[in-house]
């Protein structure tokens, strides 16, 4: 095993972080508050939002397999996953602006123009950008607490571009006017930071993982495909992903329509109570997850913070109509939430190097897209199902104004927003007391090393 340098400086970590604070302010909107826009600005029914969202992630899943092994045939100057984030970050900005130039047509025509740009912007620009960015953790150091803290500033940074797309963008559209052209100059603001910061993360994150074994050598796909999918923490890794969206989604989709409609505030309560939560997992992940890390490591730091979201939740159950209490709940789950959240992507990348072990098959792409897989499909069913409810609940669209909502709609949305969080933190505990790994993985590595020094992988 060869690598260039060893460590990784602060300076790489932070725009690490940044890369994926692109992501998020595209991807935060898409997972929050995109449902908003198309139910009560664009006049999308929200049962048709939701089929067109499930009909996505069809293709969605295909293409973050394709791009897995894209990436692991990419052959540049820039390395493997490191250039994808120059060629497409562009594309990735126009195609979120774009999602909402709805035309103001019949609902079919909003459909159809909602499921071409929703797939252009998720399933080509999106995939074609943070696959390869997530891939790139693999690539920049095999050290484990290198990695880990590349999770760390990775998901304490993040957040920093959810609060541009979802704390901030409503008070923006007030300002601007309140109408669908409103999210549209929002959007390419945001869209235009994300350019900027996906410059900065390929500029400052080179690809320094070199193992010589692997050098010229060709996997048929069918192998490589096997060695994949008999990976069990290949498997670990879309789930980690897949639940972390599908609580965003929840909290971040539900909370305004929340506010909105039981609190009757449709302008800051909702940003002020996001940004808590939000800004507190910040606190949390950079101030103390590498203490916790080092302390407790990844599982125990994990199942602890989960401990403190669940009570935070059952908070919110005590009096889900006082508004105090609900701001009480968003601050608790933001610190629990926030040790797990903090160290995801170690637990892929342990994934890629138990794949090699026990296979004898590198597969950094692959893994990664199954993991990215696991994030927008968790997204995606997730916000299809709440709006598909919604809808069965006789929710009303509207293209602006005020409106009232059946008692049925305010129920369900109050139901998806006090239990759903709970089922998400029942299936984390689950899959953390069945992960292994983590114990084994400096036993691993070391014979990982002994092979490659004989020249095999």
């Amino acid at each position: 095993m060869e690598q260039k340098k060893e460590g990784v400086s602060l300076g790489v970590r932070i725009a690490y972080g940044g890369g994926d604070a692109a992501a998020n302010i595209v991807f935060g909107m898409i997972s929050t508050i995109l449902t908003l826009f198309y139910t009560d600005y664009a006049g999308i029914p929200a049962a048709t939002v939701g089929i067109v969202m499930l009909l996505a992630r069809v293709f969605d899943g295909f293409s973050d397999v394709i791009m897995g092994y894209i990436i692991e045939n990419t052959h540049s100057k820039y390395g493997k996953a490191r250039p994808w984030l120059l060629w497409m970050c562009v594309p990735y900005a126009i195609s979120a602006v774009i999602l909402f130039a709805v035309p103001n047509s019949t609902v079919l025509v909003k459909a159809v123009y909602m499921f071409v740009t929703y797939n252009l912007c998720t399933t080509v620009c999106y995939t074609a950008t943070n696959v390869p960015y997530s891939t790139l953790t693999s690539m920049i150091s095999r050290d484990q607490h290198d990695r880990d803290m590349l999770s760390i500033y990775r998901m304490g940074i993040a957040p920093f571009g959810r609060i541009l797309a979802v704390s901030f963008t409503l008070p923006l559209v007030k300002v601007f006017g309140d109408t669908q052209s409103s999210w549209i100059k929002t959007m390419a603001i945001w869209a235009t930071i994300a350019v900027i910061l996906n410059l900065w993360c390929f500029a400052k994150c080179k690809e320094n993982v070199e193992i010589e074994a692997r050098k010229n050598v060709k996997v048929p796909l069918g192998k490589s495909l096997k060695a994949l999918l008999t990976n069990q923490y290949f498997y670990a890794g879309i789930f980690f992903q897949m639940f972390q969206n599908i609580l965003f989604a929840i909290t971040g989709t539900m909370l305004p329509y929340y506010c909105k409609y039981v609190f009757h505030n449709d302008s800051w309560l909702y940003s002020a109570m996001y940004l808590a939560e939000t800004v507190l997992m910040i606190i949390i992940t950079m101030a103390f997850s590498p203490w916790l890390l080092k302390r407790f490591g990844k599982k125990k730091m994990s199942l602890g913070g989960i401990v403190i979201a669940v009570m935070g939740q059952i908070i919110l159950l005590a009096n889900p109509y006082n508004q105090t209490l609900v701001f009480l709940s968003c601050i608790l789950r933001g610190i629990g939430f926030a040790p797990l959240n903090s160290v995801f992507y170690g637990f892929v990348n342990e994934a890629v190097e138990f794949g090699q072990w026990k296979s004898h098959i590198r597969q950094e792409g692959p893994i990664f897209a199954g993991s990215n897989m696991g994030t927008k499909f968790g997204a995606g069913a997730a916000s299809a199902i709440m709006t598909s409810l919604m809808g069965y609940a006789g929710y009303i669209s509207t293209t602006g104004g005020t409106i009232t909502q059946p008692d049925s709609a305010i129920q369900m949305i109050m139901g998806i927003y006090k239990w759903g969080p709970l089922l998400v933190f029942a299936g984390y505990t689950v899959l953390l007391l069945l992960y292994k790994l983590e114990k084994r993985y400096p036993e691993i590595m070391k014979e990982l090393e002994e092979r490659e020094a004989r020249g095999e992988l």
